[in-house]
């Protein structure tokens, strides 16, 4: 089955893409069962992507919480995978690659009967030494326009476990997708980080809030990554309205993604900060690529 848009009609869930913190086993199976159960009910299949946990343990974990496990199961409802055995299977993390497979598997889902497919991935392996682990923010920051605007019978739950990842990474990454995270009853969130990148809610692009510095540059890079993969339907745009600083690195970095985006496509800026209209003044060369609003 090759992928494509659902152009299927009906109420779809609103937002698809979403995220969630926790820091205990039992606030764990809350989310998962949560997210899941409801799903089963609709007809849904039911995609469960582990890392730290033991896939035995989350089909306990959700009958333990009332699901008929082993009837969902047999009729090719529920799976339990792992990221290593699928989507890190076969090399480095490739955000590309990860576009397609959703596609794929909506479809594939749909023509088996299904109303819609909904998965749950652990990001936990972003902490660990994983070839391509530094193209998670650059993924999480595409997939808003290329997999779930296109396909509305599809729906996704990120996990960050705050044992295994750091504060800071479950920070800005959870930042990335456009609805507010679920957080847990009573559990502080993440501090906000210096730098925060999310998708842009009307135009292929990005948003960015925070300071364009030397302490966000690692966001900067996901980013840039980001912005050079977005103009296949015309100009890309980047919102600096809630940008309060750019430095002259920050600058370059900006001027890079406008350079290496497709011939005829520029990177059109709104609201930039002062500093950078006076960065563009004293070094005219970075507004290659450049339309500032």
């Amino acid at each position: 089955m090759t992928g494509g848009t659902d152009t299927r009609s009906g109420p779809a869930p609103a937002p698809n893409h979403i995220c969630a913190w926790y820091s205990d086993d039992r606030t764990w199976a809350s989310l998962v069962s949560g997210f899941l159960a409801p799903a089963l009910e609709r007809g849904e299949r039911l995609y469960y992507f582990a890392d730290a946990t033991d896939p035995d343990a989350v089909l306990s974990a959700l009958a333990d919480q009332g699901m008929d496990v082993r009837k969902a199961r047999a009729q090719g409802r529920l799976d339990v995978f792992t990221a290593d055995d699928t989507y890190l299977a076969s090399g480095p993390f490739d955000p590309d690659a990860m576009v397609g497979q959703w596609h794929d598997a909506t479809a594939q889902a749909l023509a088996d009967g299904c109303t819609g497919l909904r998965a749950i991935g652990e990001m936990s392996w972003c902490a660990r030494d994983v070839p391509g682990a530094d193209r998670l923010l650059e993924y999480e920051l595409r997939i808003h326009r290329e997999v779930f605007a296109k396909l509305p019978r599809l729906s996704a739950l990120c996990l960050y476990d705050r044992r295994l990842i750091p504060d800071a990474d479950t920070a800005v990454l959870t930042g990335a997708h456009r609805a507010v995270p679920v957080s847990p009853s009573g559990e502080a969130p993440p501090a906000r980080p210096p730098l925060r990148a999310l998708p842009h809610p009307h135009a292929p692009g990005l948003v960015l809030a925070g300071a364009l510095d030397h302490d966000g540059r690692g966001t900067t890079r996901g980013a840039v990554a980001a912005l050079t993969r977005m103009a296949a339907d015309g100009d890309v745009e980047l919102d600096l309205s809630e940008l309060d600083f750019v430095d002259v690195v920050g600058a370059g970095m900006l001027s890079e993604a406008a350079r290496a985006l497709p011939a005829g496509r520029s990177l059109r800026i709104s609201g930039a900060p002062a500093t950078l209209h006076r960065l563009l003044g004293l070094f005219p060369e970075l507004r290659a690529g450049l339309k500032v609003v």
